[in-house]
């Protein structure tokens, strides 16, 4: 039976987990906090295809709305909201849509969003996409992979990795030693700080957004509402999630002025927007490869060592989770990853 480490309870992490539960490891899930407390809840939760996504990452982006419906269909607890989304305002072009994208007018773009006070002329409907409660669905991972015998420790952090003649075979913690035979680090923007003490550099870094969390009238947004200030979707009954651009402060009174903006702008957009009310506002901070690449595979730096970083982690991690159990359990490399590869 392989034994897996996996450093991360993340939407990222916790999908690695439950599969190779499935396929039969034996997994440990170790987190400093409790699961999906970390990026994972500050995500926007916005999952989308796209078949030409530049780059390695290109393929795993091509079957990431399939992977979810593949995913909900095995574990109910998985809620996706299939209500596809709405962009415009040079978001993407209208010039060459790929298949799943339609370009719809004004008149188009008021029946999926009737709240709307000025219809775009022209936008981009892609009804494939859907929204995920980030921190339920990694809850809902969690808690099947627990099932199938993982065991989790959480509020414990990982300190180190434990090396026998350059191959890891363990994670230190703040609890004790963890062994394994292989360790998979999808801890995000934290990966760089374990991989240092390999005497290797990893090209992940912080990439913050701001999150607002606010509750008005139901239905006023139907759809996902992509303009280029600002994200829109609705959540559960009467609550929204919006996600802006970050201008570089963490300040509250940046997040104040953030919050004020978005309130102002869903006021401008949709009928009823002036009663929305802000319930709160984050700085999250993303994992995010130098090159926006995913980084998947063996670390080049050390044998029994995985590295599972991307961006965005939300749309890639049910097929992220599926292919790198595979290859760590049954050896299975996927053409997919081939690109990806840390090295």
């Amino acid at each position: 039976m392989t034994d897996v480490v996996v450093v991360g309870a993340g939407i990222v992490g916790a999908s690695v987990a439950y599969h190779a539960a499935r396929l039969g490891a034996a997994v440990t899930i170790v987190d400093r906090a409790l699961p999906g407390a970390g990026a994972t809840a500050e995500s926007f939760g916005w999952i989308g295809a796209s078949e030409r996504v530049p780059g390695p990452g290109g393929p795993l982006h091509a079957i990431a709305t399939r992977e979810y419906r593949r995913l909900a269909a095995e574990l109910p607890a998985v809620r996706v909201y299939w209500k596809g989304s709405l962009l415009w305002g040079g978001r993407h072009t209208v010039d060459d849509l790929e298949p799943g994208r339609h370009l719809v007018d004004a008149e188009q773009a008021a029946a999926l969003e009737p709240n709307l006070r000025t219809p775009p002329k022209q936008a981009v409907h892609i009804p494939g996409d859907g929204a995920v409660d980030p921190l339920a669905t990694t809850d809902a991972l969690v808690g099947a992979a627990r099932e199938r015998g993982v065991r989790l420790v959480a509020g414990t952090a990982v300190t180190g990795l434990r090396t026998v003649r350059g191959r890891v075979v363990g994670v230190e913690t703040t609890g004790g030693l963890l062994g394994a035979d292989s360790v998979v680090l999808a801890n995000g923007a934290d990966v760089p700080v374990l991989c240092a003490a390999l005497g290797a550099a990893v090209p992940v870094g912080p990439s913050p957004a701001i999150l607002l969390r606010l509750t008005g009238p139901p239905d006023l947004v139907r759809t996902i509402v992509a303009t280029p200030d600002m994200d829109v979707r609705a959540a559960r009954d009467g609550e929204f999630v919006a996600a802006v651009r970050y201008t570089g402060e963490t300040s509250a009174a940046e997040l104040a002025r953030s919050a004020e903006r978005v309130r102002d702008r869903i006021a401008d957009l949709f009928r009823g927007g002036e009663d929305v009310r802000l319930m709160s506002a984050r700085v999250g901070i993303r994992p995010m490869p130098t090159d926006g690449h995913p980084l998947i595979g063996p670390f080049p730096a050390a044998r029994g060592a995985y590295l599972a970083v991307m961006h965005s982690g939300i749309t890639l991690a049910p097929v992220a989770g599926r292919l790198v159990a595979e290859e760590l359990v049954h050896g299975i490399e996927a053409p997919e990853l081939q690109g990806c590869r840390p090295g």
